[in-house]
């Protein structure tokens, strides 16, 4: 009995031993599988910090203050306008610019002639009237000047006051003389307003010329492409309005040039006007004098 008590338990301890034994190597070999575990933990912020340095590369490229620009032609511009459109829009493009710029040239030398001839007027205000004769006064003056010349068309008519003219009133002759020439001198201030004049009145229709072709072409494509799509019509529309535009530009400084030159004629022939009135009271007043000295001067 005893010997059977002293096995089993002899057996036990061994058991207990050898399990003793085989704990340490357990927990070791679940130490050494717990890293896989935590390896992701580990490896998951990882992950996002590409994306931090993606990100940082566009913020540096911004903050170094490059910038980029991209050059996109236009395809219905002015320069497409021409390329693309037919012989007739080219022509209408082509009055209007001979049309806008017979504009800006008379009204640049027209105002030109006017701020001359206003220098001119005073200048016969300050030296004409000093002279002690007509002739020396009209000597004294520039041979440009329409002041001048209406003072030699009133010492011509003075001096030819004979035969025929001689049954004419010297009064009534001496006026229609100087008439004349303030007309002939009018007559010469407005060279060129009647171009500005046409201009202002039919270049809007040539414009509106542009217009109903460019539609016509409109129409046109979309009956070819079988459908109003924006990039069949968008093309001939925009020439249609840049036809109509450029009509528009070309009128409007015609128009408002014509008006203020009219203006301004005015005023200047208000002078011619006063200097042949006081020049033909000068010479009715003596005309036995100025006929003499007129004649010893021929």
């Amino acid at each position: 009995m005893l010997k059977m008590i002293r096995v089993p338990s002899l057996a036990a301890v061994v058991l207990m031993a050898t399990a003793a034994m085989m704990v340490p190597h357990a927990t070791q070999a679940q130490g050494t599988a717990s890293p896989p575990a935590t390896q992701p933990a580990t490896s998951q912020p990882a992950a996002p910090a590409a994306p931090s340095a993606t990100s940082e590369a566009p913020a540096s490229k911004a903050a170094s203050g490059t910038p980029t620009t991209e050059i996109v032609d236009n395809p219905y511009g002015l320069e497409a306008l021409w390329k693309g459109g037919d012989i007739v829009a080219r022509i209408t493009l082509g009055i209007l610019a001979v049309m806008s710029m017979g504009s800006w040239y008379i009204i640049i030398t027209k105002v030109y002639e006017q701020f001359r001839m206003n220098a001119q007027a005073r200048a016969a205000e300050k030296s004409f009237w000093r002279a002690p004769t007509v002739r020396q006064g009209a000597e004294g003056l520039k041979r440009s000047s329409p002041f001048r010349f209406i003072a030699e068309s009133g010492l011509e008519a003075s001096t030819t006051h004979t035969g025929l003219l001689g049954n004419v009133d010297l009064n009534t002759w001496i006026t229609m003389s100087i008439q004349r020439a303030i007309d002939n001198v009018q007559s010469r201030t407005q060279d060129g307003l009647a171009f500005l004049a046409t201009v202002g009145s039919t270049a809007p229709f040539v414009g509106l010329f542009g217009t109903v072709w460019g539609i016509y072409h409109a129409l046109t494509a979309i009956g070819i492409a079988g459908q109003a799509s924006i990039d069949k019509v968008a093309g001939p529309v925009g020439e249609a309005l840049i036809m109509t535009a450029f009509g528009l530009a070309v009128a409007v400084p015609a128009v408002l040039g014509y008006n203020w030159l009219v203006r301004r004629n005015k005023s200047a022939m208000d002078r011619v006007r006063g200097f042949g009135a006081d020049l033909h009271a000068v010479l009715l007043s003596a005309p036995t004098k100025t006929v003499a000295v007129a004649a010893a001067k021929a």
